[in-house]
C-alpha cells in the first residue's frame, strides 16, 4: 500500500505476482499459502476462496514456510528485511524479526529449532548472494532484532528454486550457472561439481533449478536445454554419478519430489506437469494444457495434493493422481496489455488482455476471473521469435449487448487485421461471433468506440474505427433479408472520412451521441453523426493529439485534448474557441461516465501524478502526486453499485465511481478514503468468520431465507434467547474447565445438548 496523501490511499487490489515464491499447503491441506506482492494470501484448497490476506510487510514478500514446531503458524520473508511469524488461521501477526538485509528466499526446516535459512545479498559486492542461517531469538515483545546469523554457502543464486535441503536437513544443495555445490552440516564438508557450458550435442547445461530427495541421497537438477539430471554418490568429489532424463523442449522451470520420493514432478514453458516414476526416463505421466508456463511446484505434507504456480498469475491445485482439482485465477498477467482497461456494462467487470488471444473478465469485488473469452480462436505456439496474433482493441456498446474486437498479426511486410463483432446471447449467457471483417483498414487500427446511447441500441448503433491509413470508418447494423441467412443482423461500412491525409489517432462520441471527435495528428475534427458533415476543427501546436474526450452532464459543451508535447487543452464547442490550456504531460485522460469529473494522469521525472478536474474549472479539485513507482499504463472509472460516503469535498469524484489504474508491472491499483479495516465488505467479514466457506448466490439466498424466518418467529427467538441467558452448568463446565482435565467429548455432548432443550412448561408459559 502506498499512501498518496492524508485521507486518500493508493491500494493495490489485483495483479500482484503470485509466483514470486513457492506456495505451501497447511498441515491438513485445507489451505494454500502463497505470496502476493506485499501480502501473504491464504486460499481455501476446497473452495478457491481467498480467506485471509496477511498485511504487514513493507516490501515484496519473497518466501513463506510453515513453522516446523507449530503447523498453525507461518514464517514469511520480505525485501523489507524482516521475517514475520503469523497465525494464519486467525490472520494475526505474532512477531516480527528484523534482519536488516533484503531477504530473497526463506527455508524453514524441522531439524532447526530456533533458526531459519534465508538468502541475502553479500554486503559490498554487487549481484553476489549468500545462504545464511538466522537465529530467531525467543524474547518478549512483538518486534525483535535478529542480527545473529552464520554464513552457510557463498555465491548462491538469488532464486529460491536454486537452493534445496535434503535428507531432513542433513545437507543443502545449491546451483548457479554451470556449478553445483553441496554442503553437509554434520561433516562441515563442501563439495563442488561443474558441467561444461554445452554438451557434445549442443545442449545448454546451465542449471535452472534443484530439488533434493526426502529419503535418499539423491539430487535432481533442471537445465536450460530441458534435461533433468539425478545426482548420486555426491559425498565424493570425483566418484559421483548422474543419470539423465529428457522430455522438456526448453528450460526446466521447477522440480519437486513427492513426499515419499517415489516420483519427481517437473514443469516448464510447455504448461505441462510431468510426473517421473522411480527416476526412470521410460515411466512418466503428464497433465497438459495448464494454461501457461509453470513457475513453481509444491506438494502437500500428506502427499494428496500438488500445486503449480504459473507465470500468468494462475494457481492450479492437482490431485496426486494427476487429475485437475481447482484453479485459482485472479488478474491474469498477459504478455502485453494492448486493449487498455474496459468496463463491461453488464457485469461491471474489468476487461483486458488475458492469456494469449483471450479477453479476461475480471471481477473487482472478488479478485477473481469471471471467465475468459477466446477471441483469436487459434492455438498459441510456444516458440521464441514467432509472430502470434495479438488482440489490440476492445469496445462495448452502452448496454453491453455488442462487443467489438480488433486483432492483428504483423509479418513484415504484411499485416493481417480482423475486426470482429460479437453479440451477447441471453440463452447461453456468452458472446457469439456475429460479423468478421478482414482488413477493415490498410494499416494499424489506432482507436475504436461505440456511440453511447442507452435508449437506442440496434436502430442507430454505430461503431467508429480509426487507423493509421489516414481514415476513420463508420460501421452500422444491416438487416439481412435473405430467409436462408444464418443470422438476421450483420455489420457493414456506412461512411469513410479523412482529413488532409493525416493519420487518424483517436475518436470518441459526445454524451448525447450527436457529435464525433476524431484527432488527426495535431488537429481535432468534430463531425455531425447524423450527416457526417465536418463541423469544426481545433488545433494547439506543437505536438500531436495523444488523447481526447468530451465533457459530460453540465460540462457537455467542452472537448478536452492532451498533446504529446505536454499540453492539456479545453475547447468550447459553442464558441469554437480555446477555453483554457495547461502545461501538463498527460498520458491518460479518463472521464467519469456518471459525473463531470475527468481524471488526468501525468508522467514527469519518473513520477506519476493524478489531476482530477471539471472542464468548466481549470483549477483541479484534487491533485495526488507520486502515486506509485511504476508508470501508469491505463485507467478506468468503474460505476459503484451504491454511492460512497465521502467526507471531504476534495474527494467527491470518488462518490459514484471508483478509479482503477494499471501499472507497467501489471499491478491493478485504486484509491480509497477508508482504512484497511473499514474497507472490509460484508462478504469479506463473513469470509473472515466462516474461514473457507464461499459466498455463493445460494448461500446469500439461504441467509436471506434464514433472516425472514427469524423475523417470522421472533417470539420463539426471544424464548430461546431468554433461555440461553440463564446459567447452564454444562456450558460453564465446558467453557471454564481447563482443557487437559476435561472429560471426553462423548460424555459432555449429551449434557450440553440437553441443556439447550426447552422444557414444555417453559414453552407453554411463554406463549400463553
Amino acid at each position: 500500500m502506498v499512501a498518496a496523501a492524508a485521507g486518500l490511499r493508493v491500494v493495490r487490489c489485483g495483479g500482484s505476482p503470485l509466483h514470486g515464491a513457492r506456495a505451501v499447503f497447511s498441515a491438513d491441506a485445507r489451505f494454500l499459502l502463497c505470496t502476493g506482492g506485499d501480502f501473504v494470501k491464504v486460499y481455501s484448497a476446497a473452495t478457491e476462496e481467498l480467506v485471509r490476506l496477511l498485511r504487514g510487510h513493507g516490501g515484496l514478500v519473497t518466501g513463506v514456510g510453515l513453522n516446523p514446531h507449530n503447523r498453525l503458524q507461518l514464517y514469511s520473508s520480505s525485501l523489507d528485511g524482516s521475517i514475520k511469524l503469523w497465525d494464519f488461521t486467525d490472520g494475526i501477526l505474532i512477531k516480527t524479526f528484523t534482519v536488516g538485509y533484503k531477504l530473497l528466499a526463506l527455508y524453514a526446516l524441522d531439524s532447526c529449532e530456533d533458526s531459519v535459512f534465508v538468502i541475502i545479498p553479500k554486503r559490498g559486492e554487487r549481484d553476489t548472494f549468500q545462504l545464511v542461517s538466522v537465529k530467531l531469538t525467543k524474547t518478549a515483545g512483538q518486534d525483535v532484532e535478529a542480527k545473529e546469523f552464520s554464513v552457510v554457502l557463498e555465491g548462491v543464486d538469488a532464486s529460491p528454486k536454486c537452493t534445496a535441503f535434503g535428507r531432513e536437513g542433513e545437507y543443502v544443495a545449491s546451483v548457479k550457472n554451470f556449478h553445483l555445490q553441496v554442503y553437509f552440516f554434520k561433516r562441515k564438508q563442501l563439495n563442488r561439481f561443474s558441467l561444461r557450458a554445452t554438451n557434445a550435442k549442443g545442449g545448454n547445461n546451465l542449471f535452472t533449478c534443484v530439488a533434493c530427495h526426502p529419503k535418499e541421497d539423491c539430487i535432481a537438477t533442471g537445465h536450460a536445454d530441458g534435461k533433468i539430471r539425478l545426482w548420486r554418490n555426491f559425498y565424493h568429489n570425483k566418484e559421483y554419478v548422474f543419470s539423465t532424463m529428457h522430455w522438456h523442449h526448453d528450460r526446466v522451470m521447477d522440480l519437486s519430489f513427492s513426499i515419499e520420493g517415489t516420483s519427481l514432478l517437473s514443469g516448464g514453458v510447455e504448461a505441462v506437469l510431468v510426473q517421473w516414476h522411480n527416476g526412470s526416463d521410460c515411466k512418466k505421466d503428464f497433465l497438459p494444457r495448464l494454461g501457461s508456463a509453470i513457475e513453481y511446484i509444491s506438494v502437500s505434507s500428506d502427499g494428496t495434493l500438488y500445486c503449480t504456480l504459473h507465470t500468468d498469475n494462475r494457481i492450479t491445485i492437482i490431485n496426486s493422481n494427476l487429475r485437475f482439482s481447482k484453479s485459482i485465477q485472479g488478474l491474469i498477467r498477459a504478455r502485453d496489455v494492448k486493449t487498455g482497461l474496459v468496463v463491461d456494462p453488464r457485469t461491471k467487470a474489468l476487461v483486458l488482455n488475458g492469456e494469449a488471444g483471450h479477453l479476461q473478465f475480471y471481477c473487482l469485488q472478488s479478485d477473481k476471473q469471471l471467465y475468459s473469452l477466446d477471441i483469436v480462436q487459434q492455438e498459441y505456439i510456444q516458440q521464441a521469435g514467432l509472430n502470434q496474433t495479438d488482440l489490440v482493441k476492445v469496445a462495448f456498446s452502452a448496454q453491453g449487448k455488442w462487443l467489438a474486437t480488433v486483432e492483428e498479426r504483423e509479418e513484415e511486410p504484411d499485416l493481417e487485421l480482423h475486426l470482429k463483432l460479437w453479440f451477447f446471447d441471453e440463452e447461453t449467457q456468452s458472446f457469439k461471433l456475429n460479423t468478421q471483417i478482414s482488413m477493415p483498414h490498410d494499416d494499424h487500427v489506432t482507436a475504436m468506440c461505440f456511440r453511447d446511447m442507452d435508449e437506442l441500441e440496434d436502430d442507430s448503433l454505430i461503431l467508429v474505427t480509426a487507423g493509421k491509413d489516414c481514415l476513420f470508418k463508420v460501421w452500422v447494423i444491416l438487416e439481412d433479408t435473405d430467409p436462408e441467412a444464418q443470422q438476421s443482423l450483420s455489420w457493414s461500412c456506412d461512411f469513410v472520412g479523412s482529413y488532409h491525409n493525416y493519420q487518424a489517432t483517436n475518436c470518441c462520441f459526445s454524451e448525447d451521441g450527436s457529435l464525433l471527435a476524431v484527432s488527426f495528428e495535431e488537429t481535432v475534427t468534430v463531425w455531425d453523426s447524423s450527416t457526417w458533415d465536418l463541423k469544426c476543427t481545433f488545433c494547439h501546436p506543437p505536438g500531436k493529439i495523444r488523447d481526447i474526450c468530451f465533457g459530460r452532464l453540465t460540462c457537455s459543451k467542452y472537448l478536452i485534448g492532451a498533446t504529446d508535447h505536454g499540453f492539456l487543452c479545453c475547447w468550447n464547442l459553442l464558441s469554437c474557441a480555446l477555453e483554457w490550456s495547461a502545461h501538463l504531460n498527460v498520458v491518460i485522460l479518463q472521464p467519469d461516465p456518471l459525473s463531470e469529473h475527468i481524471a488526468a494522469v501525468s508522467w514527469l521525472s519518473k513520477e506519476s501524478s493524478l489531476f482530477v478536474f471539471k472542464p468548466n474549472e481549470p483549477r483541479p479539485i484534487c491533485i495526488q502526486r507520486n502515486l506509485c513507482k511504476e508508470k501508469i499504463q491505463f485507467a478506468a472509472f468503474v460505476p459503484r453499485d451504491v454511492p460512497e460516503t465521502v467526507g471531504s469535498e476534495k474527494y467527491i469524484w470518488l462518490r459514484r465511481s471508483q478509479l482503477y489504474f494499471l501499472t507497467d508491472a501489471q499491478e491493478l491499483m485504486t484509491f480509497s478514503t477508508k482504512s484497511p479495516e473499514e474497507r472490509l465488505t460484508v462478504s469479506s467479514k463473513q469470509l473472515a468468520v466462516e474461514e473457507s466457506l464461499p459466498v455463493t448466490p445460494f448461500s446469500l439466498l439461504l441467509g436471506k431465507h434464514r433472516y425472514q424466518q427469524s423475523q417470522g418467529d421472533i417470539d420463539l427467538t426471544k424464548v430461546v434467547r431468554n433461555h440461553h441467558e440463564q446459567d447452564s452448568p454444562a456450558v460453564k463446565e465446558l467453557l471454564h474447565t481447563p482443557a487437559h482435565v476435561l472429560p471426553s467429548a462423548s460424555f459432555l455432548c449429551p449434557i450440553f445438548i440437553n441443556s439447550l432443550l426447552i422444557s414444555k412448561e417453559k414453552k407453554s408459559t411463554s406463549f400463553f
